[in-house]
């Protein structure tokens, strides 16, 4: 039984997959382009009030979080007014005791009679009044309060530091800008001629080498302004690396498509340097010598594209 088993195995030989009849497939046609890492939100952090830059505790480079304080700026005139805020309400509410002490001694003076009812109004209102003004020092004391703690310079995103052209110890005013940030993750932007606009279409895969290593992008965004006869695009890229903003990435972006014949890279043998493909010839199976073109991947499948050698129509052997 085991010796019938054998020779049926070697009378089947080998098992192989369905023969492939050669027809043209429809390849997307790629140009090299560079495309540029941009960041995805490039806002300014501007100083809220005028004065002295006294701390910087950022360079460009550095990661932040949104809130954290980037750089201090002081105007020496706030304290000034702060303190004379702080002279005008002790003195309130020194008037403040002695009106109230008025008073008290006012309504006694009406008890016993000794006093008539319209003073004793005359002094409650005095006491409102310095309590009122009591009030006005303090909401202005606090609004230029609010004003000294406007003096730190917060991060509006989280993000990467791209510039920072404030120096410790300038002067700055209110608007200007201390250090701008680039936040909201990072995509590439592309500027294609305008030839191959009719061509782009977003949500195309797009072949990116970056950081040294091959990765695959999306055409997110094809924006319709052309200017200087360049079309701008956006790619988005997974793990894109953000360490130089500005830098340029090669990338392949398919700008139409051509006619190929493509069989699958294990129908190729080469042998003394030559590729041979094999065929159903009239009288059995037949090596056609090849030459071969790039090498794709479709539907999980390694694919090599055909240039002289086949035609369509053939029947390819696949292993």
């Amino acid at each position: 039984m085991r010796l019938l088993l054998l020779v049926a195995l070697v009378a089947t030989g080998p098992a192989r997959a369905e023969p492939l009849i050669l027809d043209w497939s429809a390849v997307p046609e790629m140009k090299a382009v560079y495309g540029t890492v941009e960041a995805r939100d490039t806002i300014p952090a501007r100083a809220r009030i005028g004065g002295t830059v006294v701390e910087l505790l950022v360079s460009e480079g550095d990661h932040v979080e949104a809130g954290a304080t980037l750089a201090t700026v002081r105007d020496d005139k706030i304290a000034f007014q702060i303190a004379a805020f702080g002279s005008r309400i002790a003195a309130l509410r020194a008037q403040l005791a002695e009106s109230e002490s008025d008073l008290a001694r006012g309504q006694s003076l009406v008890q016993r009679g000794a006093a008539s009812q319209q003073r004793v109004e005359q002094l409650q209102t005095a006491v409102d009044v310095i309590r009122g003004q009591i009030a006005a020092a303090e909401a202005e004391r606090a609004v230029v309060e609010q004003q000294q703690a406007e003096g730190a310079v917060l991060a509006p995103v989280s993000g990467l530091v791209l510039g920072v052209p404030a120096v410790r110890g300038s002067v700055v005013m209110p608007g200007e800008v201390v250090a701008s940030l680039g936040g909201g993750g990072f995509f590439l932007r592309l500027s294609v001629p305008e030839r191959h606009a009719a061509y782009l279409a977003e949500g195309a895969e797009i072949q990116i080498a970056a950081g040294g290593r091959a990765a695959t992008g999306r055409l997110a965004k094809i924006y319709p302004l052309i200017q200087g006869g360049r079309v701008q695009a956006d790619v988005e890229v997974d793990r894109l690396p953000d360490a130089f903003v500005g830098a340029r990435v090669a990338v392949e972006l398919p700008v139409g498509q051509r006619r190929a014949l493509l069989v699958p890279a294990a129908a190729v043998t080469t042998r003394a340097g030559v590729d041979f493909v094999s065929v159903a010839g009239v009288s059995g199976e037949v090596r056609r010598a090849v030459l071969t073109g790039e090498t794709l991947v479709r539907d999980g499948v390694e694919m090599v594209e055909i240039l002289t050698g086949l035609v369509p129509g053939e029947t390819v052997i696949v292993p």
